[in-house]
């Protein structure tokens, strides 16, 4: 019963494949990020106050993991194609909808929309890529999710760049999502037609060690929410740098973080699971702390660096292995590992301000410092299979 059947053949390794899976990532990265420059624009449009437009903000994650929840199980039951091709063509057609919308009402319903495509498309497009990954028989996950952050980085520069220019908002999102679209174009012919399609139940709690893998998510992910939504008060406030520069840290863990992932395939292939993720969890751990006990601005800076470099192959590993786990179906196994980690992003940021109400902003990052050494600490376990 905790065994799935193994499948009647193994898959074929199509280099086709392999770019619709890199085309997926990249459009799920440029998405989100055409959002984040309109955030200013839609607030002034809607005249709405901060607690409204965080409310709005809250959409996202909503339709998120509600689409989340779902996906992996229509995955199972259909295969991840159509799933990626639905959430990619929902991102492009939505995104000037986001631009348009002249109440908080359809702003609220077009960003619950937006975030379902988004959910939808990263839940299937991470369990196409394990399936990509098994057929090559060699590590392309931290390459695929590399993807996801120059893309995140593209979209962010464009519609900076349109909106700087003066380009209306509405022309601005058209451009984005006409490549988009081109994108999932490109793509839709080369995603493989088998993707985990089967007789799947339409929901499975995570157990075994997918409990393990997905908390250990969590934990990545609730420090990249973290560090997102707090490091540039965490900097500033401890005067290493002036307020203008408070962003510098967190783009020097974004760059490195995409930096490490661009190499993480080759690293894992000769490290292995096991060690990249004591490795990569005990050099965040070690970055995290450089970042706040550091006398000077570079040493804290440096430590940024550290954390990007140390964190950016453990979620990329942490889906392969729940690719190649037993214990339930690989795809909602890659399903409740998404979930759960975007839930350590959105609830993360959250709850690091509650705790830095009571204890600090340092004390809190000084803790989760600590809840991040669970990670190498855990890894052996999480990797009893690896060979």
């Amino acid at each position: 019963m905790g065994h799935h059947p193994a499948p009647s053949r193994l898959p074929v390794d199509r280099p086709g494949a392999r770019l619709a899976t890199r085309l997926s990532f990249l459009v799920a990265g440029f998405g989100i990020a055409c959002w984040a420059p309109l955030v200013p624009f839609a607030k002034a449009r809607l005249g709405v106050d901060d607690a409204t437009l965080g409310l709005l903000l809250l959409c996202i994650g909503v339709g998120s993991v509600a689409a989340m929840l779902a996906t992996g199980p229509l995955s199972a039951r259909y295969g991840s194609r159509p799933v990626i091709v639905a959430g990619g063509f929902g991102l492009a057609l939505l995104l000037p909808l986001l631009g348009m919308a002249g109440t908080p009402l359809t702003l609220g319903l077009a960003l619950l929309a937006f975030g379902a495509s988004l959910g939808s498309i990263d839940v299937a497009m991470n369990i196409h890529a394990v399936e990509v990954e098994k057929a090559a028989g060699t590590p392309l996950m931290s390459g695929f999710h590399a993807l996801f952050s120059i893309g995140g980085f593209f979209g962010a520069t464009l519609m900076t760049l349109l909106l700087s220019a003066s380009v209306g908002v509405l022309a601005a999102t058209a451009l984005a999502s006409a490549a988009m679209a081109t994108a999932m174009i490109v793509a839709w012919p080369r995603l493989l037609r088998s993707a985990q399609a089967g007789e799947g139940p339409l929901f499975a709690r995570p157990r075994g060690v997918v409990l393990l893998l997905a908390a250990l998510a969590a934990i990545t992910f609730l420090v990249e929410g973290a560090l997102l939504d707090w490091s540039a008060l965490l900097i500033t406030e401890a005067a290493l740098v002036g307020t203008a520069q408070g962003g510098l840290g967190y783009m020097l863990f974004a760059i490195a973080m995409t930096a490490g992932r661009l190499v993480g395939d080759a690293v894992t292939a000769r490290l292995g699971d096991r060690r990249t993720m004591v490795f990569g969890g005990l050099g965040a751990v070690l970055g995290l702390a450089a970042v706040l006990a550091a006398p000077a601005a570079w040493l804290s800076l440096a430590g940024f660096v550290l954390v990007g470099l140390g964190a950016s192959n453990i979620v990329p590993v942490l889906f392969r292995l729940a690719g190649s786990q037993t214990a339930m179906p690989a795809g909602l196994a890659v399903a409740a590992i998404t979930t759960v980690g975007y839930a350590g992003i959105l609830v993360g940021p959250a709850g690091i301000g509650f705790v830095a109400e009571h204890v600090g902003l340092t004390t809190s990052f000084w803790l989760l410092a600590g809840l991040l050494l669970v990670v190498p600490f855990c890894a052996p376990a999480a990797t009893m299979s690896d060979t």
